[in-house]
């Protein structure tokens, strides 16, 4: 049609994202030796059947395949923790190791089990308390309260993980009508609104301190109740960190060609202007339908979610700078970007490690919660800033 530089362009995205598939996995090699050798820590000291034992009930009907004392039950309650948290660089190792112990007791191993495919859904839907990066990329960016986000974010982000728990517990004909699901949910449900009257409270400078001290603070509290139990269990901590962080090194070597492919393909089709296309597209249907399109221009951030975090983060940054922080298209794509994860990434890293090619019904139930989560977010930002 004319435009001799998309061929050239399409093939430097291919060796771009090639690169940054390589540099992230590269990237992730340090830290995941680190977690995965404080994960074995905690296991062989026990901390992580107290973990179990506390969310033990309601993970039983999440994941009735996975028993009772199934090893990866405080596995997935750390990576689900630290991604509250939005401890990204924690929640990933912890993730992978639930991955690898569900992995164990899969029978096909090449397909994805119930539970892998639960916690892969629960991983997209992206709960998040605490949006600290976002916030630092507000303020940043000239934003006069950067924290004016954090209410839309935090209901936006329970909207999209409650459609994905249901998207799940549909194909698996799960309960979740259940007398102990539904008093774990109202707990939740109640211990956020909470969160939202606390936070609602306080000033941006006291939103941001508190949040980013008490998000670490936990953190860093588990790994010194790890090592504090395992020392208790008269266990040789260095010899168990050790064994964990030689799996953490040999987990990002493995994940290396899935994400180099999932990247590559993303790559490409921001490349190609099929991005450019669905925006023009999405615009028009909105217009010949009554719709107010003022929030089109923060469409970018929710089409390039789904496919890869870096770059729907580039898509925020470039709509805030664009039209300003405190710009209604800046704030919602700020609420976009921290409702939902990135599905296909998760999916090419978290299956990838564990070797598993048919993902059966996750890939539908993680969009899903994307959709219901983009949804969310742009009705959020209308209903707290238009």
């Amino acid at each position: 049609m004319g435009d001799t530089q998309v061929f050239p362009e399409m093939m430097n995205a291919t060796f771009d994202m090639a690169k940054t598939g390589f540099e992230i996995s590269l990237g992730l090699t340090g830290v995941l030796t680190l977690w995965m050798g404080i994960m074995k820590i905690g296991e062989k000291g026990g901390i992580v059947k107290v973990f179990s034992k506390f969310i033990g009930p309601f993970f039983y009907k999440l994941f009735p395949e996975l028993g009772k004392s199934h090893p990866a039950h405080g596995s997935i309650m750390l990576n689900i923790a630290a991604n509250m948290l939005n401890l990204d660089n924690a929640a990933t190792p912890m993730g992978l190791k639930a991955m690898q112990e569900m992995q164990e007791t899969n029978p096909h191993k090449k397909t994805a089990s119930n539970a892998q495919i639960m916690f892969l859904v629960l991983n997209t839907s992206g709960l998040t308390l605490l949006p600290i990066s976002i916030m630092v990329y507000r303020a940043q960016l000239g934003a006069v309260n950067p924290s004016d986000i954090f209410i839309p974010i935090l209901l936006a982000t329970y909207f999209s993980t409650i459609a994905g728990l249901i998207s799940v517990a549909i194909y698996q004909k799960i309960n979740l009508l259940d007398r102990v699901v539904l008093t774990y949910l109202g707990a939740l449900t109640v211990f956020i609104v909470g969160i939202i009257w606390y936070f609602s409270t306080l000033d941006k400078d006291s939103i941001t301190r508190i949040s980013t001290v008490a998000s670490n603070l936990i953190l860093f509290s588990v790994i010194v109740a790890f090592i504090l139990m395992a020392i208790f269990r008269k266990v040789n901590v260095y010899e168990a960190f050790i064994e964990g962080a030689k799996d953490g090194f040999k987990t990002a070597v493995k994940i290396i060609p899935y994400l180099v492919a999932i990247l590559v393909a993303i790559g490409v089709f921001r490349a190609s202007g099929a991005m450019d296309w669905f925006v023009s597209g999405f615009s028009w249907a909105f217009e010949q339908a009554g719709i107010n399109t003022d929030f089109i221009p923060a469409l970018p951030t929710a089409l390039m979610k789904p496919l890869s975090g870096s770059g729907a983060r580039g898509m925020m940054v470039d709509a805030m700078s664009t039209y300003g922080a405190d710009s209604f298209v800046g704030r919602v794509a700020s609420t976009v970007q921290g409702a939902t994860d990135t599905t296909f990434y998760i999916l090419a890293v978290y299956f990838g490690s564990v070797g598993i090619k048919n993902t059966r019904y996750a890939f539908v139930c993680g969009l899903i919660a994307d959709f219901v989560g983009i949804i969310a977010s742009v009705f959020m930002a209308y209903l707290f800033f238009y």
